[in-house]
């Protein structure tokens, strides 16, 4: 089966509860965003009618770098491609996480012939750095 996939912030999250990018039905979601980030991001989502699964970074919120969540990406991609998932196109607005997907990806591309373009989403209105949105979780 395949499929695309999204980023959140930057992609699907613009910033101060602005939604931009709306994944289709059967997409899904890998985010940098740590596991303790979940409730202000599933707030934000179904806020605004998105309810495709939700792929965590398994590190802590404090720990997390634009490296990692880039190989957290890559490594789920590959996840989901060995389950039968095909992710066709990845959509991000981070370079660094862009480019840290395709090294990691073109490791392994030919010889399972992964498919997977990343899409640049160019959005320079969105900050890099880590920040949490608790602002979500508001009603």
């Amino acid at each position: 089966m395949t499929v695309n996939g999204f980023d959140i912030d930057g992609v699907i999250h613009l910033g101060d509860g602005a939604c931009g990018i709306h994944p289709g039905p059967g997409d899904v979601i890998i985010t940098g965003r740590s596991f303790e980030e979940a409730p202000e991001t599933l707030a934000f989502l179904r806020k605004n009618g998105i309810h495709n699964p939700v792929f965590f970074n398994q590190c802590h919120y404090e720990d997390k770098s634009r490296t990692g969540s880039g190989f957290h990406k890559a490594e789920t991609i590959k996840l989901l491609w060995r389950a039968g998932l095909c992710i066709e196109y990845f959509f991000e607005d981070d370079e660094v996480q862009k480019a840290e997907i395709e090294r990691n990806l073109g490791e392994v591309k030919d010889t399972w012939r992964m498919p997977t373009e990343v899409i640049h989403v160019n959005n320079p209105h969105v900050k890099k750095e880590n920040r949490r949105h608790l602002e979500d979780l508001d009603g």
